[in-house]
């Protein structure tokens, strides 16, 4: 059996494809190639079935660092069809509000500028996969329950104007807008549509939404389902897996000697460190041994990684 792997599989999730059928589609692969059954796979960061683009799965001692990127900065593409509400914000869902009002297209960007960029208060969908009292809200939602859930504090960083026009099943009536936004973690693009839509004076629902980013991965690091396939009958994992180092472009590396090394792999903490404060992932030679914190000279395990060729 071929030793387990470890890093990350950027995917471009299709649409229809859930995130656990993703990590189940990694996971069926790495079996096929011969990698065996016992491998951490998860994912860093939900996305909905009607939604496609940059899902990232962390294999092996890269799902310690999941956590991390569910916290990381994210951006997307959306459209915002105006007009109708669902009970899912998106597609999928019923219609449940209406409206005859059409914004126009001057009134867009002003709304965004005055009352959707910065820290914003928003309340996450009832169609959610948060927890309430131990049931995911979806499930209480899909069972007729009324589900509400308390307002959170999201912040948007920026966002770019794509395109506006007309479209939708009821003739060329409906105005749509097609945004593109970088959002802090926690953000729901549903509710961003829906709130648009009402601070606008009608009704909204999203009718396309696609991740370009999650922290360090952009799309041009995700890979297709079909060539994720291809791992399954014989390819490389190569040509599909980043390194683990990889999820941890956005802070500096620390170099440790042997010594060191093997101090920080038993979770002793090194003082006397000529660094400055701040996070940093601590490597021997090009292999990673623990992300750690530095604060007054001293350095602290915050995660430590069972890699292979580290310095015992």
């Amino acid at each position: 059996m071929k030793p387990a792997p470890y890093g990350w599989i950027i995917l471009d999730k299709p649409l229809g494809l859930g995130s656990t059928q993703a990590v189940s589609a990694v996971k069926r692969n790495l079996r096929e190639a011969g990698f065996g059954k016992g491998i951490k796979v998860g994912h860093g960061g939900t996305l909905d079935p009607l939604a496609t683009g940059v899902l990232p799965i962390a294999l092996g001692e890269a799902t310690k660092l999941a956590g991390r990127m569910l916290d990381a900065t994210k951006q997307y593409q959306f459209t915002v069809q105006f007009g109708r509400e669902t009970d899912t914000l998106d597609l999928e869902g019923q219609v449940v509000c209406t409206s005859d009002y059409q914004p126009g297209f001057g009134a867009l960007e002003k709304v965004i500028d005055d009352h959707f960029t910065g820290p914003i208060e928003q309340v996450p969908p009832a169609y959610s996969a948060l927890m309430i009292d131990g049931q995911r809200a979806y499930d209480r939602a899909r069972a007729g329950e009324q589900v509400e859930l308390p307002t959170r504090s999201v912040t948007v960083y920026d966002w770019r104007y794509v395109a506006e026009g007309f479209a939708g099943e009821w003739g060329a009536s409906e105005q749509y807008a097609t945004l593109e936004v970088t959002v802090s973690k926690g953000t729901y693009i549903r509710s961003l549509a829906r709130d648009i839509a009402l601070a606008l004076g009608t009704r909204g629902h999203v009718t396309m939404l696609r991740r370009l980013r999650a922290g360090p991965f952009g799309l041009d690091r995700a890979i297709s389902l079909d060539k994720l396939n291809e791992v399954g009958k014989g390819a490389p994992l190569e040509n599909v897996i980043l390194p683990l180092e990889a999820g941890l472009d956005d802070i500096p590396a620390l170099n440790l000697g042997p010594e060191q090394a093997r101090a920080v792999r038993q979770g002793r903490i090194l003082a006397g460190l000529p660094h400055d404060d701040g996070l940093y992932w601590a490597r021997a030679g090009m292999v990673p041994v623990a992300l750690v914190e530095l604060a007054g000279s001293s350095l602290r395990v915050i995660r430590g990684f069972n890699l292979p060729d580290v310095a015992e």
